[in-house]
């Protein structure tokens, strides 16, 4: 684990860093698509560990992670790379929502992809950032809906389509 000067870890200090990952945890535990990889697990042991750990790769000064090595914390769990991936989302939505300093969130997102290879062995199942615009090498493809649909036409007006469990009405 790499260790930075305490600069960094002044950017966020203790009492918002714990506020993040508490809020982070609250976030994760009931999510849709890795909550079940939570379900009788204890959120107290968990943020303070990932406190520990956090804290520590940030340069608190003191802190010392008490857990065991991300290898075998997750290695009896079947965790794919899209669960790695929905739980990177939520970090990055968590560090937005408290507003947390832009290196401190870069660091941050830096140090958990780089233990991905500790946590999943799901390789290639990395998401691509394409937001950033179009691919090298090529012209993004346009919209699907970008033309309305003409009479008779069949499946290109999204107003159109049946929304699924809904009644119409």
């Amino acid at each position: 684990m790499t260790e930075r000067g305490a600069e960094l870890f002044a950017k966020i200090g203790e009492a918002k860093l714990r506020a993040v990952i508490a809020d982070f945890y609250d976030r994760v535990f009931p999510d849709v698509m890795i909550g079940f990889m939570f379900a009788g697990k204890d959120k107290q042991h968990l943020i303070d560990r990932e406190y520990e750990m956090t804290a520590k790769f940030l340069g608190a000064p003191g802190v010392t992670y008490t857990g065991r090595t991300m290898r075998a914390a997750h290695g009896g769990h079947t965790i794919f790379g899209g669960h790695f991936e929905r739980r990177l989302q939520i970090l990055r939505e968590t560090l937005a929502d408290h507003d947390v300093d832009p290196e401190v969130v870069r660091v941050w997102i830096d140090h958990t992809l780089a233990l991905r290879d500790q946590i999943t062995r799901d390789k290639g199942s990395e998401c691509k950032d394409t937001s950033s615009g179009p691919p090298p090498g090529g012209e993004p493809a346009p919209p699907r809906w970008s033309e309305p649909a003409k009479a008779g036409e069949r499946g290109q007006d999204p107003a159109a389509r049946i929304k699924l469990g809904r009644k119409p009405g």
